[in-house]
């Protein structure tokens, strides 16, 4: 019978731990390593870096003058995706707002938002944006500085298109969006909207990514895309 004295037999039960901890550890960082990765390659398989955004809507103020009319509006815009989740996105907005018998303008804006998805990696997903933007009526007649929030549904009709509906509330650091001070609150106005995302880019990060996963990549490998 060998004998190990117990100073030996501790450090050697310290050392075995550690190595199994640190196994364990490793593991567990390659495993969460693996998830990420895949869950880039589908964001990046069905939707993508660089987004293409217009839609067509309609807009109404919330102004000094009773009885507004919905108008039309349209927008078109670029958004680059920062994470699956998080886009910086600038839109150039183009729209009418009126009130009945009274008042009728066109009006453009410059908004830049930040927009979260909150189910990238599903067909459907919620989003929301916050941001500000620079609205200035027809020939630059009269401008002014506003934040804009809005919340919205995107449907993935195919790989990298999709059908978006959204809804987006205006805030004016002036009351004289309708052409008449009056109260003591400033002018909003909120736009409506149905659109499209379109999808593209993040081919070479695509497959830097299939190069790094450590099984092949087939439909049985992407999360579930419902």
């Amino acid at each position: 019978m060998i004998f190990i004295p117990k100073r030996n037999s501790t450090l050697l039960i310290v050392i075995i731990a550690l190595i199994s901890f640190n196994t364990t550890y490793s593991q567990v960082i390659d495993n969460a390593k693996e998830k990420i990765n895949k869950e880039r390659f589908t964001f990046l398989e069905n939707r993508g870096i660089h987004v293409i955004d217009v839609a067509l809507g309609s807009a109404i103020i919330n102004g000094d003058y009773p009885n507004p009319d919905f108008e039309i509006y349209f927008r078109a815009g670029y958004k680059y995706h920062l994470t699956n989740h998080l886009n910086v996105n600038f839109t150039y907005n183009k729209y009418n707002l009126s009130v009945k018998d009274v008042y009728n303008e066109g009006f453009m804006s410059f908004d830049l938002n930040a927009e979260y998805l909150l189910m990238p990696l599903k067909k459907i997903t919620p989003f929301l944006y916050l941001g500000g933007g620079y609205n200035a009526s027809n020939y630059f007649e009269h401008t002014e500085f506003k934040v804009q929030g809005g919340v919205g549904l995107e449907y993935l009709l195919v790989e990298g298109v999709g059908i978006k509906l959204f809804g987006e509330y205006n805030y004016m650091f002036s009351d004289e969006l309708d052409g008449r001070v009056a109260g003591q609150s400033d002018d909003t106005f909120i736009r409506v909207g149905l659109g499209l995302n379109i999808y593209f880019g993040g081919e070479k990060e695509k497959e830097i990514i299939r190069k790094k996963l450590n099984t092949v990549i087939n439909s049985s490998l992407i999360i579930p895309y419902n």
